[in-house]
C-alpha cells in the first residue's frame, strides 16, 4: 500500500494547504509562547508582546488579503494558496477578535502599565491628576534618570523617596503585583514532582504535627524505613 492510499489526505491539495497555513500561524504563536515565559517578567512586559502579536495579525490578514505569504512560507509554496486565502483572512482575523476578546481587561489598564513601564517619557498633562506633578519631578530629576536606566523596575520604584512620589510608588505597587504569569508556579511544581520521583526521598509539605499523636508516630515509623520527610511550619 502507498502513501497515497494509507494517507489520502497527502494527495488532497486543499488539505496541504490548510496544513501549511496551520504550520505557519502555529509557528508565529509559539513564538509568542516563548516570550510569555521566564522569570523577571512584569504583566506590562508580557502586554506588550501579546499587543504586538495582535498587531501582526492585523498586518497578516491585510497582506493575505492581497495574496501576500510574505510571513507564511511553507503557505506561500502551495499551488492552491492564492485561491485559499480569502478562508485564511477569516481565520486571521477570528484569531484576532479572540486575543481582544481574552485581553479586554489588560486594555483598561494599558495606559496604566504604560506609564509604570515608560514613566520618563510620558505626557504629564495626559496622566492622571494626582500624577502630573509628580511625574514633572520625575522627569526633571537627573539622579532618577539615572536609576531608572541601571536599576531593574521594582528596585527603581522602591528606591523614590516616599514623601517627594507616594502616588506613583502606590500606582506602581498596583501595577508590579499583577499575577501575568503562572510560569514561575508551574516551573516550581515541576522541580517538587522531579524530586518526589521515585528514586528520590519522599517529601510531604504538610504542617508539623504534634509529638505523641498518631500522625508523628507514624511519620517516625516512615523515617525508619528510610523514607525522608520534609515538614513544613504551619503559616503564620
Amino acid at each position: 500500500m502507498g502513501k497515497s492510499e494509507e494517507f489520502p489526505e497527502l494527495s488532497d491539495t486543499n488539505w496541504l494547504c490548510d496544513f501549511a497555513f496551520a504550520v505557519d500561524i502555529f509557528s508565529h504563536m509559539n513564538e509568542l509562547n516563548v516570550k510569555l515565559q521566564g522569570k523577571d517578567q512584569f504583566a506590562h512586559d508580557m502586554y506588550t508582546n501579546v499587543r504586538a502579536f495582535k498587531s501582526k495579525l492585523v498586518l497578516f490578514s491585510r497582506q493575505m488579503s492581497n495574496k501576500s505569504f510574505a510571513h507564511f512560507p511553507t503557505l506561500a509554496v502551495q499551488k492552491e494558496a492564492a485561491r485559499n486565502a480569502k478562508k485564511y483572512c477569516k481565520s486571521l482575523d477570528d484569531l484576532h477578535r479572540e486575543f481582544c476578546r481574552r485581553f479586554c481587561d489588560f486594555e483598561k489598564i494599558d495606559k496604566s502599565l504604560q506609564l509604570v513601564s515608560c514613566p520618563l517619557s510620558q505626557d504629564p498633562e495626559s496622566a492622571p491628576q494626582e500624577l502630573q506633578l509628580e511625574l514633572i519631578d520625575l522627569q526633571s530629576d537627573s539622579v532618577s534618570k539615572e536609576k531608572f536606566k541601571s536599576l531593574k523596575l521594582n528596585d527603581f520604584y522602591a528606591s523614590l523617596n516616599e514623601t517627594a512620589f507616594p502616588n506613583l510608588r502606590r500606582t506602581a505597587q498596583k501595577m508590579l503585583v499583577l499575577f501575568g504569569s503562572t510560569y514561575v508556579c508551574e516551573q516550581t511544581f515541576s522541580v517538587m514532582k522531579i524530586n518526589k520521583a521515585h528514586h528520590r526521598s519522599n517529601i510531604s509539605t504538610s504542617p508539623r504535627p504534634p509529638h505523641g499523636t498518631p500522625i508523628a508516630n507514624e511519620l517516625r515509623r516512615s523515617g525508619e524505613t528510610h523514607d525522608i520527610t520534609i515538614i513544613l511550619p504551619p503559616a503564620h
